[in-house]
């Protein structure tokens, strides 16, 4: 799998909030976006999985541009799974059967088989005695596991991760992040927007500050954390060791 960004652009109004973003993502790398709110972390994560239409630049996967409009959005989600803050599961059912659902509509899988696949993954993320529970008899930690477990159902090759601890508890954010450090032993391909500056220290391959829609420094977590070499990425850094 090859993923690349070339200048891409996106505005909301007259407020652009990408601002020609060039990234390559290597096999099994993981990429933590830092930044301050409004920096465009969530906004480019969206523009990867076409819930966002570019205003200009390219999205290449595997040599297509899969940002060119026409192209089957669906088919690259089923490569390109997302999980948001909002851990936006169907509240009527059950955790298994929103785990199930996805690849029995959009893989053709039998029910039996997405059941089985979905009771694996749920046992996976310590979810297997809550697997009959619904959303809101779930904790937020439990509900945001079984997000990540919907979308790893698909079966993808890329996780994009949207400031998944942000709706959490405090107590209930390192059952979360566990599930990311778990995907990163697997080999899985991660882009993750986060305030987390210590797990994204630890978890990362690189780190990629975005500034007003631009990528102001990336690099391994050493070296932007520990020696980062523009004022920006410094201003931001000691903001967030207040």
């Amino acid at each position: 799998m090859k993923l690349e960004l070339r200048h891409v652009t996106k505005s909301f109004g007259t407020h652009r909030v990408l601002d020609g973003i060039d990234l390559g993502v290597a096999d099994s790398e993981v990429i933590c976006l830092i930044g301050a709110s409004g920096s465009g972390k969530s906004t480019l994560l969206r523009c990867i999985n076409l819930l966002e239409p570019l205003d200009d630049g390219e999205i290449w996967l595997d040599g297509v541009d899969i940002a060119e409009p026409g192209h089957d959005a669906n088919a690259v989600r089923r490569r390109i799974g997302m999980v948001f803050q909002s851990y936006n599961l169907f509240p009527h059912l059950s955790l298994l059967d929103n785990v199930a659902l996805g690849p029995r509509k959009v893989l053709g899988v039998g029910r039996t088989e997405a059941r089985g696949r979905a009771w694996d993954l749920l046992d996976r993320l310590g979810l297997a005695g809550r697997a009959n529970a619904y959303p809101d008899q779930c904790s937020g930690g439990q509900q945001q596991r079984a997000a990540i477990a919907r979308s790893l159902a698909m079966q993808p090759e890329v996780m994009l991760l949207d400031e998944i601890t942000s709706a959490l508890d405090p107590e209930l954010v390192g059952e979360v992040l566990d599930v990311v450090r778990e995907l990163k032993a697997d080999g899985m391909t991660i882009l993750m927007a986060t305030h987390e500056m210590g797990f994204a220290a630890e978890v990362a391959d690189r780190i990629v500050f975005l500034d007003a829609g631009r990528i102001a420094e990336q690099g391994p977590p050493a070296q932007v954390f520990g020696a980062p070499r523009e004022e920006r990425t410094k201003q931001f850094l000691a903001r967030m060791q207040r």
